[in-house]
């Protein structure tokens, strides 16, 4: 019996075969399209890779002349880095100068005594105020350490607690403000101040009455000092200075000193404050030159005796008339008035700057002055009155009322000397002393601490190094698609073994296109051009900077690699530059041309233009890729469509051929029986 046949499945007659191989022919406008396809999504790819280069390039170029220039950067440097540090500004001017930094600004932190492990902190209102700020909590009473927890977790920005070990067996409570400053002390109220004064933390604030005295009983006179004010200038002089409403007042040539009371000198706390006045006055000088410098004698009279007038002889004088008058006096305006007298005998002046201008608020911490023991007021000027206000004297401490017992540091004022000028602030970062430069105060110095603030020129070689590299990965990539040579992608050491071989797909995949080794040969003709943006500007080229884009810039042997238009650093030229020459840099990538204070020249400048045309909306590479995009989906069309009718085309296909296998099939079935009919009845006979 001959077996089973299924048409399309046992394939007898290879009709599988021969459908595959109609179809293959079939296929061959889909497998052109699909190549096709394949072809435009690399060529999207690579123009997608080209526009991220050079929007890349594009963002390194721009930070080359753009308001964030690291030409513009500054750092700065202290002599002194652990009492004070400086941060600069971009807009800060190069510079050195002097602080001394007297005392940093401190926030109060007071220890309470030693208490008991056990101690309870009893319930109550406890309220702490630092400054402006408050803290107000209802305590249930409980542990010292549940206590200090809870003020922790309420009390940020106004006071923060610790718990100290003490003794065996014993500790203690530190309570600290958070803001420093004279006006920021921690301020105990309701059973806060209670709490403290139990725990032995602060005291009722003993009265310290001060006194300075009233009157000119309790001024003496100064010492005196050489100015050099000339031989004939008149002594500086107690009798020059009168005592009315409270107010000392210092005609031209006035001086004296005012002794301080134990307790101002033995307590560092208190602050002497009064206000200096000053007003014009007749100027001396004019009178004294007009008077002459050479004794004038009397007449020595007659006598009259019977009608006989008999005059008598002249008088003689031994004093010696010089043989020439003396020089004029000139008039003196001194800003230099108040000073402290300290206890071994020195002066240190106090400054007073813009005296003569305008009345001056003086306080006067007597913590700066160290040893102080007087006050002396000179009044040098030949043409001012000075006077002085009514001298009054504060501890800041008293404020609240009561004084710690056990203060580790109070809250007070940084203050500092800046080119002499004495500074009171309530923060230790201080952005309001040197133009653009904020003060970061720590300790105390020794000495004057030197800020310097120079060039980051670290910061505009990294941008520069930035700027070479993406502009080489720029060039490379163009290099890889304008032309077909392998030694293009071989020389890439910085490229891994399969971007290589995917780089060798893509080579020479735009050798017709014009707009690559456009871009590339603006690229280069902006780099070797030269920008002066000042008559007296050294450095006008790139190449100047110790980067070049030749084959002959910095030695070597000659190679091809060279001459494809990557840019080379000396690095010992840039560092040269940038050290010598930083503001011609900053000019030569981007200046104003034409006094309109808007960049319109320089490398960077161009740079951005030139390649904006290509990376921005609707640009050169937007019109690219837009382009691939339109034919890659009228391909994806088409694939789909010839897919579709290839679908059918097989279908049909396999019917047919199936039909045929299937009539064939049957005829063989026919054959077959009558072969077997035949074969039965020769069998019968």
């Amino acid at each position: 019996m001959a077996g089973l046949n299924i048409p399309g499945v046992t394939d007898q007659y290879k009709t599988n075969d021969t459908v595959e191989k109609l179809m293959q022919v079939e296929r061959i406008p889909l497998t052109r399209e699909q190549k096709s396809l394949d072809q435009y999504n690399a060529q999207r790819d690579a123009w997608r890779d080209v526009n991220r280069l050079l929007s890349s390039l594009r963002d390194s170029t721009k930070n080359l002349y753009s308001f964030e220039n690291p030409f513009n950067n500054k750092l700065t440097e202290s002599t002194d880095e652990f009492a004070i540090t400086a941060e600069a500004n971009r807009s800060a001017s190069f510079q050195s100068f002097k602080v001394d930094v007297i005392q940093p600004a401190t926030a109060d932190r007071f220890l309470s005594g030693e208490l008991e492990n056990n101690y309870k902190v009893p319930q109550g209102t406890y309220t702490f105020r630092v400054g402006e700020k408050q803290l107000t909590f209802n305590w249930k009473g409980g542990t010292l350490k549940d206590f200090s927890e809870a003020v922790n977790k309420r009390g940020k920005n106004i006071v923060k607690t610790m718990i100290v070990g003490a003794s065996a067996g014993k500790k203690t409570l530190l309570i600290e403000g958070l803001q420093t400053g004279t006006e920021n002390q921690i301020i105990f109220e309701d059973d806060a101040e209670k709490f403290a004064k139990e725990i032995g933390m602060i005291s009722p604030l003993k009265d310290k009455a001060v006194n300075l005295g009233k009157g000119m009983e309790n001024a003496s006179t100064a010492p005196s000092i050489d100015f050099g004010d000339g031989i004939n200038m008149p002594a500086l002089s107690r009798t020059n200075v009168s005592f009315e409403d409270d107010s000392y007042n210092l005609n031209p040539r006035g001086a004296f000193k005012l002794d301080l009371p134990d307790i101002l000198k033995n307590d560092k706390n208190y602050h002497i404050t009064f206000t200096l006045h000053s007003e014009e006055t007749e100027d001396i000088t004019d009178a004294l030159n007009e008077k002459s410098m050479v004794p004038e004698l009397p007449s020595g009279g007659f006598a009259e005796f019977a009608g006989i007038e008999i005059e008598n002889f002249s008088s003689e004088t031994l004093l010696k008339v010089p043989a020439t008058p003396p020089e004029p006096l000139e008039k003196i305006n001194s800003e230099r008035i108040l000073y402290a007298l300290l206890k071994d005998g020195t002066e240190k002046l106090i400054p007073t700057r813009d005296v003569l201008s305008k009345d001056l608020q003086i306080d006067l911490p007597l913590s700066e002055y160290e040893n102080i023991s007087s006050l002396i007021i000179r009044n040098r000027n030949t043409g001012h009155k000075i006077s002085l206000s009514k001298i009054e004297t504060y501890n800041p401490q008293s404020k609240a009322g009561y004084e710690p017992i056990n203060a580790i540091s109070t809250a007070g004022d940084a203050i500092l000397k800046y080119e002499g000028i004495t500074i009171t602030r309530p923060t230790n970062d201080i952005d309001d002393v040197v133009p653009e430069i904020t003060l970061h105060l720590h300790e105390k110095t020794e000495k004057p601490a030197t800020i310097t603030v120079k060039p980051d020129t670290e910061a505009s070689k990294t941008a520069l190094i930035d700027f070479v590299g993406k502009y080489n990965q720029t060039v490379a990539k163009i290099n890889i698609l304008s032309q077909n040579k392998s030694e293009i992608v071989n020389e890439l050491d910085y490229l891994t073994q399969d971007e290589k071989d995917a780089e060798m797909e893509r080579l020479g995949m735009f050798q017709t296109e014009f707009s690559l080794t456009s871009i590339k040969s603006n690229m280069s003709s902006i780099l070797s051009a030269s920008y002066r943006y000042d008559d007296n500007a050294e450095v006008t080229m790139l190449s100047d900077l110790g980067i070049a884009t030749n084959a002959s810039g910095f030695g070597g042997g000659y190679s091809q690699s060279k001459l494809r238009g990557y840019l080379e650093i000396d690095e010992k030229k840039l560092d040269s530059a940038l050290e010598n020459h930083l503001d011609d840099i900053k000019g030569m990538f981007g200046f104003d041309s034409d006094g309109d204070l808007i960049i319109d020249s320089g490398i960077a400048y161009k740079l951005d233009k030139q390649i904006g045309a290509y990376t921005q909306t609707g640009g050169i590479l937007a019109l690219k890729t837009s382009a691939l995009d339109s034919k890659i989906k009228d391909s994806e069309k088409r694939i789909a469509t010839l897919e579709s009718q290839l679908e059918v085309t097989e279908a049909n296909l396999r019917n047919k051929y199936g039909q045929m296998e299937g009539s064939l099939n049957s005829l063989e079935n026919q054959q077959n029986t009558i072969s077997n009919f035949t074969r039965q009845q020769q069998n019968n006979r």
